[in-house]
Protein backbone atom coordinates (compact mmCIF):
# COMPACT_ATOMS: atom_id res chain seq x y z
CA UNK A 1 0.00 0.00 0.00
CA UNK A 2 2.00 2.66 -1.39
CA UNK A 3 0.71 5.22 -3.21
CA UNK A 4 2.49 8.22 -3.14
CA UNK A 5 0.84 11.80 -3.64
CA UNK A 6 3.06 13.14 -6.14
CA UNK A 7 -0.27 14.78 -7.28
CA UNK A 8 -0.55 16.92 -4.39
CA UNK A 9 -2.54 19.59 -6.66
CA UNK A 10 -5.57 17.12 -6.72
CA UNK A 11 -8.54 17.82 -4.96
CA UNK A 12 -9.50 15.26 -2.67
CA UNK A 13 -7.94 17.02 0.77
CA UNK A 14 -7.12 14.16 2.09
CA UNK A 15 -3.25 14.94 0.19
CA UNK A 16 -2.35 17.21 2.31
CA UNK A 17 -2.19 14.73 5.34
CA UNK A 18 -0.43 12.33 2.93
CA UNK A 19 1.99 14.76 1.80
CA UNK A 20 2.84 15.50 5.57
CA UNK A 21 2.94 12.09 6.28
CA UNK A 22 5.73 11.07 3.14
CA UNK A 23 7.89 14.26 4.81
CA UNK A 24 7.62 13.44 8.23
CA UNK A 25 6.77 9.67 9.16
CA UNK A 26 8.80 9.66 12.35
CA UNK A 27 7.18 12.84 14.11
CA UNK A 28 4.54 12.14 16.69
CA UNK A 29 1.31 13.32 14.88
CA UNK A 30 -1.31 13.20 17.90
CA UNK A 31 -1.27 12.58 21.43
CA UNK A 32 -4.33 11.75 23.12
CA UNK A 33 -4.00 10.55 26.87
CA UNK A 34 -1.03 8.05 27.51
CA UNK A 35 -1.66 6.77 23.41
CA UNK A 36 0.40 8.72 20.66
CA UNK A 37 0.58 7.78 17.07
CA UNK A 38 3.59 8.86 14.26
CA UNK A 39 2.60 10.09 10.79
CA UNK A 40 3.84 7.22 9.23
CA UNK A 41 1.72 5.05 11.65
CA UNK A 42 -1.23 7.38 11.21
CA UNK A 43 -0.43 7.01 7.75
CA UNK A 44 -0.74 3.25 7.83
CA UNK A 45 -3.88 3.02 9.64
CA UNK A 46 -6.07 5.24 7.63
CA UNK A 47 -5.03 3.75 4.27
CA UNK A 48 -6.15 -0.10 6.26
CA UNK A 49 -9.39 1.59 7.58
CA UNK A 50 -9.94 3.35 4.10
CA UNK A 51 -10.15 -0.69 2.55
CA UNK A 52 -12.20 -1.47 5.37
CA UNK A 53 -14.94 1.47 3.84
CA UNK A 54 -13.85 0.36 0.98
CA UNK A 55 -15.17 -3.54 1.51
CA UNK A 56 -18.41 -2.57 3.50
CA UNK A 57 -19.48 -0.62 0.59
CA UNK A 58 -18.94 2.72 1.58
CA UNK A 59 -18.28 4.77 -1.74
CA UNK A 60 -17.64 8.02 -3.19
CA UNK A 61 -20.08 10.63 -2.99
CA UNK A 62 -21.82 8.62 0.30
CA UNK A 63 -22.09 9.78 3.41
CA UNK A 64 -21.22 8.41 6.59
CA UNK A 65 -22.49 9.81 10.39
CA UNK A 66 -19.72 9.87 12.85
CA UNK A 67 -19.94 9.54 16.89
CA UNK A 68 -16.79 9.85 17.68
CA UNK A 69 -15.37 12.30 20.44
CA UNK A 70 -12.03 14.27 19.55
CA UNK A 71 -9.01 11.23 19.71
CA UNK A 72 -6.66 9.48 17.36
CA UNK A 73 -9.49 7.34 16.71
CA UNK A 74 -12.01 10.51 15.00
CA UNK A 75 -9.54 11.40 12.65
CA UNK A 76 -7.99 8.07 11.36
CA UNK A 77 -11.54 7.68 10.39
CA UNK A 78 -12.54 10.82 9.45
CA UNK A 79 -9.48 11.15 6.74
CA UNK A 80 -10.22 7.53 5.91
CA UNK A 81 -13.76 8.48 4.75
CA UNK A 82 -12.08 11.13 2.78
CA UNK A 83 -9.62 8.86 1.70
CA UNK A 84 -12.99 6.92 -0.24
CA UNK A 85 -14.22 10.52 -1.61
CA UNK A 86 -17.11 9.74 1.16
CA UNK A 87 -18.77 12.55 3.42
CA UNK A 88 -18.20 12.53 6.65
CA UNK A 89 -21.32 13.82 8.90
CA UNK A 90 -21.31 15.17 12.73
CA UNK A 91 -24.34 16.13 14.61
CA UNK A 92 -23.95 18.18 18.35
CA UNK A 93 -23.21 15.26 20.68
CA UNK A 94 -25.88 17.35 23.35
CA UNK A 95 -28.37 17.58 20.34
CA UNK A 96 -31.91 16.41 21.24
CA UNK A 97 -33.60 13.47 20.60
CA UNK A 98 -36.05 15.31 18.29
CA UNK A 99 -33.57 17.19 16.57
CA UNK A 100 -31.45 14.06 15.92
CA UNK A 101 -34.37 12.57 14.08
CA UNK A 102 -34.28 15.48 11.73
CA UNK A 103 -31.03 16.00 11.48
CA UNK A 104 -30.45 12.06 10.20
CA UNK A 105 -33.70 12.43 7.75
CA UNK A 106 -31.81 14.99 5.89
CA UNK A 107 -28.26 13.46 5.90
CA UNK A 108 -29.69 10.21 4.57
CA UNK A 109 -26.79 8.44 5.40
CA UNK A 110 -25.21 4.93 4.37
CA UNK A 111 -22.49 4.28 7.31
CA UNK A 112 -22.74 4.62 10.63
CA UNK A 113 -19.38 4.88 13.16
CA UNK A 114 -19.67 5.89 16.42
CA UNK A 115 -17.77 4.80 20.10
CA UNK A 116 -19.57 1.52 22.33
CA UNK A 117 -22.04 3.82 23.71
CA UNK A 118 -23.27 5.57 20.90
CA UNK A 119 -23.67 2.02 19.17
CA UNK A 120 -25.42 0.60 21.81
CA UNK A 121 -27.75 4.04 21.85
CA UNK A 122 -28.05 3.60 17.77
CA UNK A 123 -29.97 0.06 18.54
CA UNK A 124 -32.42 2.03 20.44
CA UNK A 125 -32.73 4.93 18.02
CA UNK A 126 -34.96 3.88 15.17
CA UNK A 127 -33.53 6.45 12.79
CA UNK A 128 -30.11 4.92 13.56
CA UNK A 129 -30.79 1.26 13.48
CA UNK A 130 -31.79 2.07 9.58
CA UNK A 131 -28.55 3.44 8.20
CA UNK A 132 -27.87 0.64 6.42
CA UNK A 133 -24.18 0.15 7.13
CA UNK A 134 -22.65 0.22 10.86
CA UNK A 135 -18.72 0.01 11.02
CA UNK A 136 -16.58 -0.89 13.64
CA UNK A 137 -14.02 1.75 15.18
CA UNK A 138 -11.92 -1.54 14.96
CA UNK A 139 -12.16 -2.36 11.26
CA UNK A 140 -9.01 -2.78 8.94
CA UNK A 141 -8.44 -4.35 6.37
CA UNK A 142 -5.01 -4.77 4.31
CA UNK A 143 -5.63 -4.20 0.93
CA UNK A 144 -4.51 -1.78 -1.14
CA UNK A 145 -6.61 0.72 -2.96
CA UNK A 146 -5.76 4.08 -4.11
CA UNK A 147 -7.30 7.79 -2.79
CA UNK A 148 -10.30 8.60 -4.80
CA UNK A 149 -10.19 11.46 -7.02
CA UNK A 150 -12.89 14.35 -6.46
CA UNK A 151 -14.30 17.11 -7.94
CA UNK A 152 -13.37 20.33 -5.57
CA UNK A 153 -16.56 20.84 -5.08
CA UNK A 154 -17.53 17.28 -3.71
CA UNK A 155 -18.78 17.55 -0.16
CA UNK A 156 -16.27 16.11 1.95
CA UNK A 157 -17.77 17.40 5.73
CA UNK A 158 -20.94 18.51 6.45
CA UNK A 159 -21.58 19.32 10.45
CA UNK A 160 -25.14 20.08 11.84
CA UNK A 161 -24.99 23.53 14.13
CA UNK A 162 -27.13 23.74 17.01
CA UNK A 163 -30.51 25.30 17.23
CA UNK A 164 -33.78 23.92 18.22
CA UNK A 165 -36.26 24.71 15.75
CA UNK A 166 -36.75 25.01 11.88
CA UNK A 167 -35.19 22.84 8.86
CA UNK A 168 -31.54 22.26 10.37
CA UNK A 169 -28.77 23.98 9.54
CA UNK A 170 -25.45 22.45 7.86
CA UNK A 171 -22.37 23.68 7.03
CA UNK A 172 -21.81 21.28 3.66
CA UNK A 173 -17.56 21.94 3.56
CA UNK A 174 -16.42 20.91 0.36
CA UNK A 175 -12.98 19.62 -0.37
CA UNK A 176 -11.82 23.35 -2.19
CA UNK A 177 -13.58 24.86 1.10
CA UNK A 178 -11.44 22.98 3.08
CA UNK A 179 -8.23 23.65 0.90
CA UNK A 180 -9.15 27.41 1.23
CA UNK A 181 -9.89 27.49 4.92
CA UNK A 182 -6.37 25.46 5.31
CA UNK A 183 -4.38 28.15 3.78
CA UNK A 184 -6.78 30.79 5.15
CA UNK A 185 -5.69 29.41 9.03
CA UNK A 186 -1.69 29.04 7.75
CA UNK A 187 -1.71 32.19 6.70
CA UNK A 188 -3.21 33.20 10.53
CA UNK A 189 -1.68 30.75 13.17
CA UNK A 190 1.69 30.11 11.00
CA UNK A 191 2.40 26.69 11.78
CA UNK A 192 5.69 24.93 11.91
CA UNK A 193 6.52 21.13 11.95
CA UNK A 194 8.65 21.83 14.79
CA UNK A 195 5.07 23.19 16.93
CA UNK A 196 3.90 20.61 19.47
CA UNK A 197 0.61 22.12 19.37
CA UNK A 198 -2.11 21.64 22.49
CA UNK A 199 -5.33 21.87 20.30
CA UNK A 200 -9.56 21.92 21.47
CA UNK A 201 -10.13 23.17 18.23
CA UNK A 202 -11.32 20.14 15.73
CA UNK A 203 -10.87 21.95 12.73
CA UNK A 204 -7.15 22.99 13.94
CA UNK A 205 -5.88 19.26 14.54
CA UNK A 206 -7.13 18.58 10.61
CA UNK A 207 -4.75 21.77 9.89
CA UNK A 208 -1.70 20.63 11.83
CA UNK A 209 -1.89 17.32 10.32
CA UNK A 210 -1.53 18.78 6.89
CA UNK A 211 1.53 20.82 8.30
CA UNK A 212 3.32 18.09 10.32
CA UNK A 213 3.04 19.27 13.38
CA UNK A 214 2.33 17.35 16.50
CA UNK A 215 -1.29 17.85 17.98
CA UNK A 216 -1.79 17.14 22.06
CA UNK A 217 -5.56 16.14 22.94
CA UNK A 218 -6.17 18.20 26.58
CA UNK A 219 -7.49 15.91 29.20
CA UNK A 220 -10.77 18.03 29.11
CA UNK A 221 -14.57 17.93 28.99
CA UNK A 222 -15.99 20.93 28.01
CA UNK A 223 -19.33 19.51 28.65
CA UNK A 224 -18.93 19.45 32.04
CA UNK A 225 -16.04 21.90 33.14
CA UNK A 226 -16.88 21.66 36.76
CA UNK A 227 -15.60 18.10 36.78
CA UNK A 228 -11.60 18.80 34.91
CA UNK A 229 -8.49 18.73 36.70
CA UNK A 230 -6.61 21.37 35.53
CA UNK A 231 -3.95 20.10 37.21
CA UNK A 232 -3.87 17.05 34.60
CA UNK A 233 -3.89 19.60 32.02
CA UNK A 234 -1.16 21.68 33.30
CA UNK A 235 0.91 17.93 33.57
CA UNK A 236 0.55 17.61 29.64
CA UNK A 237 1.60 21.14 28.68
CA UNK A 238 4.73 20.27 30.81
CA UNK A 239 5.05 16.60 29.81
CA UNK A 240 4.64 17.51 25.81
CA UNK A 241 6.66 20.66 26.19
CA UNK A 242 4.14 22.41 24.14
CA UNK A 243 5.25 25.72 22.14
CA UNK A 244 1.67 26.16 20.96
CA UNK A 245 -2.19 26.32 22.41
CA UNK A 246 -5.07 26.67 20.23
CA UNK A 247 -8.38 26.54 22.26
CA UNK A 248 -11.35 28.39 23.19
CA UNK A 249 -11.57 31.15 25.24
CA UNK A 250 -12.79 29.29 27.85
CA UNK A 251 -10.33 27.09 27.82
CA UNK A 252 -7.07 28.65 27.87
CA UNK A 253 -8.73 31.12 31.03
CA UNK A 254 -9.22 27.91 32.79
CA UNK A 255 -5.61 27.13 32.31
CA UNK A 256 -4.44 30.67 33.54
CA UNK A 257 -6.07 30.93 36.74
CA UNK A 258 -4.98 26.89 36.89
CA UNK A 259 -1.18 28.44 36.04
CA UNK A 260 -1.60 31.59 38.26
CA UNK A 261 -2.97 29.44 41.30
CA UNK A 262 -0.05 26.98 40.78
CA UNK A 263 2.52 30.07 40.63
CA UNK A 264 3.72 27.98 37.22
CA UNK A 265 5.33 28.97 34.15
CA UNK A 266 5.59 27.57 30.98
CA UNK A 267 8.75 28.61 29.37
CA UNK A 268 8.11 26.76 25.93
CA UNK A 269 4.66 27.80 24.96
CA UNK A 270 5.89 30.29 22.12
CA UNK A 271 2.25 31.16 20.69
CA UNK A 272 -1.62 30.89 22.08
CA UNK A 273 -4.46 31.14 19.38
CA UNK A 274 -8.46 31.34 20.40
CA UNK A 275 -11.28 32.13 19.43
CA UNK A 276 -15.19 31.35 18.93
CA UNK A 277 -16.39 34.05 21.66
CA UNK A 278 -15.50 37.54 22.59
CA UNK A 279 -13.06 37.94 24.57
CA UNK A 280 -12.60 41.27 26.62
CA UNK A 281 -9.78 42.87 28.36
CA UNK A 282 -10.16 41.48 31.81
CA UNK A 283 -9.68 38.43 30.26
CA UNK A 284 -6.93 39.30 28.52
CA UNK A 285 -5.34 40.40 31.24
CA UNK A 286 -5.65 37.33 32.45
CA UNK A 287 -3.46 35.53 29.53
CA UNK A 288 -0.91 38.31 29.54
CA UNK A 289 -0.18 37.10 33.87
CA UNK A 290 -0.43 33.54 33.31
CA UNK A 291 1.72 33.19 29.92
CA UNK A 292 4.12 36.74 29.79
CA UNK A 293 6.33 34.81 27.24
CA UNK A 294 3.90 33.78 24.91
CA UNK A 295 2.27 35.54 22.36
CA UNK A 296 -1.32 35.87 21.96
CA UNK A 297 -3.51 36.48 19.80
CA UNK A 298 -7.36 36.35 19.36
CA UNK A 299 -8.96 35.19 16.19
CA UNK A 300 -12.62 35.70 15.24
CA UNK A 301 -14.57 34.15 12.95
CA UNK A 302 -17.52 31.86 12.34
CA UNK A 303 -18.51 28.06 11.03
CA UNK A 304 -19.39 30.52 7.68
CA UNK A 305 -15.56 32.24 7.69
CA UNK A 306 -12.85 31.34 9.62
CA UNK A 307 -10.40 33.97 9.99
CA UNK A 308 -11.65 36.93 9.38
CA UNK A 309 -9.91 39.41 11.70
CA UNK A 310 -7.30 39.04 14.68
CA UNK A 311 -5.76 41.17 17.20
CA UNK A 312 -3.00 40.46 20.04
CA UNK A 313 -4.24 40.40 23.59
CA UNK A 314 -1.56 43.75 24.31
CA UNK A 315 -3.52 45.57 21.43
CA UNK A 316 -6.54 44.96 22.91
CA UNK A 317 -5.54 45.82 26.14
CA UNK A 318 -4.11 48.97 25.01
CA UNK A 319 -7.62 49.83 23.61
CA UNK A 320 -9.70 49.45 26.62
CA UNK A 321 -11.43 52.96 25.87
CA UNK A 322 -12.76 51.54 22.81
CA UNK A 323 -14.39 49.22 24.53
CA UNK A 324 -17.16 52.16 25.39
CA UNK A 325 -18.59 51.74 21.52
CA UNK A 326 -17.49 48.24 20.57
CA UNK A 327 -15.03 44.88 20.91
CA UNK A 328 -11.95 45.55 18.89
CA UNK A 329 -10.95 42.44 17.17
CA UNK A 330 -8.47 43.29 15.01
CA UNK A 331 -7.48 44.35 10.90
CA UNK A 332 -9.84 42.01 8.94
CA UNK A 333 -7.45 39.38 7.66
CA UNK A 334 -6.05 39.48 3.96
CA UNK A 335 -8.10 37.06 1.88
CA UNK A 336 -11.35 38.29 3.68
CA UNK A 337 -13.67 40.91 2.33
CA UNK A 338 -15.69 43.27 4.96
CA UNK A 339 -18.58 45.07 4.67
CA UNK A 340 -21.01 46.72 7.23
CA UNK A 341 -24.54 46.25 5.80
CA UNK A 342 -27.75 48.50 7.06
CA UNK A 343 -29.79 46.42 9.31
CA UNK A 344 -32.89 48.29 8.59
CA UNK A 345 -32.24 48.18 4.98
CA UNK A 346 -30.47 45.41 3.96
CA UNK A 347 -29.30 44.57 0.25
CA UNK A 348 -31.76 41.85 -1.54
CA UNK A 349 -30.42 38.25 -1.37
CA UNK A 350 -29.55 38.80 -5.10
CA UNK A 351 -28.59 42.23 -6.28
CA UNK A 352 -26.52 44.15 -8.11
CA UNK A 353 -22.81 45.83 -6.85
CA UNK A 354 -24.49 49.31 -7.00
CA UNK A 355 -27.63 47.34 -4.89
CA UNK A 356 -24.73 46.22 -2.11
CA UNK A 357 -22.74 49.29 -2.28
CA UNK A 358 -26.05 51.48 -1.28
CA UNK A 359 -26.65 49.34 1.48
CA UNK A 360 -22.83 49.79 3.13
CA UNK A 361 -22.52 52.22 6.05
CA UNK A 362 -19.16 54.36 5.96
CA UNK A 363 -16.53 53.36 8.98
CA UNK A 364 -17.95 54.29 12.33
CA UNK A 365 -21.55 53.39 11.49
CA UNK A 366 -23.20 50.25 13.46
CA UNK A 367 -24.68 47.78 11.03
CA UNK A 368 -24.43 44.35 10.08
CA UNK A 369 -21.12 42.39 9.42
CA UNK A 370 -20.65 41.00 6.18
CA UNK A 371 -17.54 39.15 4.35
CA UNK A 372 -16.45 37.28 1.18
CA UNK A 373 -13.13 35.30 -0.05
CA UNK A 374 -12.44 32.15 -0.88
CA UNK A 375 -12.64 30.01 2.60
CA UNK A 376 -16.03 31.91 2.98
CA UNK A 377 -18.59 28.93 3.13
CA UNK A 378 -20.81 28.87 -0.15
CA UNK A 379 -23.46 26.49 0.51
CA UNK A 380 -24.98 24.79 3.03
CA UNK A 381 -26.79 21.24 3.25
CA UNK A 382 -30.29 20.71 2.29
CA UNK A 383 -31.34 24.07 3.20
CA UNK A 384 -32.07 26.87 0.97
CA UNK A 385 -33.55 28.74 3.49
CA UNK A 386 -30.54 29.03 5.08
CA UNK A 387 -28.75 29.95 2.35
CA UNK A 388 -31.26 32.79 1.27
CA UNK A 389 -31.48 33.98 4.95
CA UNK A 390 -27.31 34.00 5.01
CA UNK A 391 -25.82 35.16 1.87
CA UNK A 392 -25.98 37.98 -0.85
CA UNK A 393 -25.43 37.28 -4.65
CA UNK A 394 -23.85 40.48 -6.09
CA UNK A 395 -23.68 40.02 -9.61
CA UNK A 396 -22.45 36.31 -9.08
CA UNK A 397 -19.90 37.34 -6.00
CA UNK A 398 -20.91 35.74 -2.84
CA UNK A 399 -21.18 37.26 0.54
CA UNK A 400 -22.00 35.63 3.88
CA UNK A 401 -24.09 37.81 6.48
CA UNK A 402 -22.10 36.89 9.87
CA UNK A 403 -24.99 38.28 12.12
CA UNK A 404 -23.21 39.82 14.41
CA UNK A 405 -23.25 43.53 14.79
CA UNK A 406 -20.08 46.12 14.28
CA UNK A 407 -18.49 48.90 12.48
CA UNK A 408 -15.08 49.68 11.01
CA UNK A 409 -12.92 52.61 12.14
CA UNK A 410 -9.17 53.10 10.80
CA UNK A 411 -9.21 50.04 9.43
CA UNK A 412 -9.94 47.90 12.31
CA UNK A 413 -13.35 45.89 12.86
CA UNK A 414 -15.21 46.35 16.19
CA UNK A 415 -17.93 43.95 17.35
CA UNK A 416 -21.12 44.90 19.40
CA UNK A 417 -22.91 41.59 19.53
CA UNK A 418 -25.59 39.42 17.71
CA UNK A 419 -27.72 41.36 15.44
CA UNK A 420 -30.03 39.46 17.05
CA UNK A 421 -29.91 40.79 20.37
CA UNK A 422 -29.50 44.27 19.52
CA UNK A 423 -31.41 46.58 21.38
CA UNK A 424 -32.73 50.25 20.73
CA UNK A 425 -32.15 52.79 23.69
CA UNK A 426 -34.10 55.90 24.66
CA UNK A 427 -32.54 57.98 22.35
CA UNK A 428 -33.63 55.52 19.47
CA UNK A 429 -29.97 54.49 19.09
CA UNK A 430 -28.61 51.15 18.98
CA UNK A 431 -27.36 49.46 22.69
CA UNK A 432 -24.43 46.89 22.09
CA UNK A 433 -25.09 43.83 23.95
CA UNK A 434 -21.27 43.62 24.26
CA UNK A 435 -20.77 46.94 25.65
CA UNK A 436 -23.13 45.90 28.12
CA UNK A 437 -21.74 43.14 29.45
CA UNK A 438 -18.25 44.27 29.84
CA UNK A 439 -19.76 47.33 31.51
CA UNK A 440 -21.29 44.77 33.77
CA UNK A 441 -17.92 42.87 34.07
CA UNK A 442 -16.40 46.22 35.81
CA UNK A 443 -18.35 46.02 38.69
CA UNK A 444 -16.99 44.04 41.87
CA UNK A 445 -20.02 42.71 42.46
CA UNK A 446 -20.77 40.68 39.10
CA UNK A 447 -19.62 37.88 38.03
CA UNK A 448 -21.27 37.89 34.39
CA UNK A 449 -24.70 39.97 32.75
CA UNK A 450 -25.44 41.45 30.20
CA UNK A 451 -29.10 43.18 28.82
CA UNK A 452 -32.14 41.08 26.90
CA UNK A 453 -35.39 42.16 25.09
CA UNK A 454 -38.45 40.15 26.08
CA UNK A 455 -41.71 40.77 25.07
CA UNK A 456 -40.71 44.45 24.82
CA UNK A 457 -39.37 44.80 27.98
CA UNK A 458 -35.07 45.48 28.51
CA UNK A 459 -34.52 43.52 31.16
CA UNK A 460 -30.63 43.53 32.91
CA UNK A 461 -29.40 40.25 33.88
CA UNK A 462 -26.94 39.86 36.05
CA UNK A 463 -25.22 36.86 37.78
CA UNK A 464 -23.70 37.81 40.95
CA UNK A 465 -20.31 37.21 42.84
CA UNK A 466 -20.58 34.68 45.69
CA UNK A 467 -18.94 37.09 48.09
CA UNK A 468 -21.13 40.29 46.80
CA UNK A 469 -24.56 39.14 46.68
CA UNK A 470 -26.18 42.34 47.02
CA UNK A 471 -27.23 44.23 44.16
CA UNK A 472 -25.46 47.51 43.41
CA UNK A 473 -28.27 49.70 42.74
CA UNK A 474 -26.45 53.11 42.40
CA UNK A 475 -23.86 51.28 39.52
CA UNK A 476 -26.96 49.90 37.70
CA UNK A 477 -28.21 52.91 37.60
CA UNK A 478 -26.32 53.58 35.12
CA UNK A 479 -27.95 51.20 32.71
CA UNK A 480 -30.98 51.71 30.56
CA UNK A 481 -33.57 48.68 31.90
CA UNK A 482 -37.06 47.61 32.62
CA UNK A 483 -36.18 45.03 34.91
CA UNK A 484 -33.22 43.70 36.52
CA UNK A 485 -33.37 39.61 36.59
CA UNK A 486 -30.57 38.16 38.86
CA UNK A 487 -30.09 34.22 37.90
CA UNK A 488 -27.50 31.85 39.98
CA UNK A 489 -25.45 30.86 37.03
CA UNK A 490 -25.92 32.08 33.17
CA UNK A 491 -26.08 29.58 30.11
CA UNK A 492 -23.44 29.00 28.17
CA UNK A 493 -23.15 27.74 24.58
CA UNK A 494 -22.27 23.65 25.22
CA UNK A 495 -19.87 23.96 22.00
CA UNK A 496 -16.88 26.42 23.54
CA UNK A 497 -18.70 27.23 27.39
CA UNK A 498 -17.59 30.61 26.01
CA UNK A 499 -20.98 32.18 25.02
CA UNK A 500 -23.73 33.56 26.54
CA UNK A 501 -26.56 31.41 25.20
CA UNK A 502 -29.22 33.96 24.49
CA UNK A 503 -31.95 31.61 23.51
CA UNK A 504 -31.87 29.52 26.75
CA UNK A 505 -31.21 32.93 28.77
CA UNK A 506 -34.87 34.18 27.44
CA UNK A 507 -36.63 30.86 27.92
CA UNK A 508 -35.20 31.10 31.74
CA UNK A 509 -36.25 34.64 31.67
CA UNK A 510 -39.44 33.34 30.78
CA UNK A 511 -40.43 30.76 33.41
Amino acid sequence: MNFRSEHIGACNVVYLFLKAAEQYPERVAIVAGRREITYGELRSEVLQTAAYLRHKGIQSGDRVLVFVPMSINLYRMVLAIFYVGATAVFLDEWVSRKRLVLCCRMAECKGFIGICKARVYAWFTPVLRRIPVHLSLRGRRRAAIAPAEVKGSASALITFTTGSTGTPKAADRSHAFLRAQFGALLDEIQPTPTDVDMVGLPIVLFVNLGVGCTSVIPRFQMRRPERNRLSRVVRQLEQHRVTRMTASPFFVRAVAEELIQQGAGLSHLQNIFTGGAPVFPDEAEVYERAFPKATCRIVYGSTEAEPISSILTKDLLAQRDALTRGLPVGIPYHGTAVRVLSITEPPPHRCTVAQLEAATLPPGELGEIAVAGAHVLDRYYRNDEAFYTNKIIADGQLWHRTGDSGFLHNGQLYLTGRVAQLIQGDDGAWLSPFVVEYRLQQLPSVRMGTLVEVAGQRVLVVEWEKHHPEANEIALSAFEYDELKSIPKMPRDPRHHSKIDYGRLREIIAT
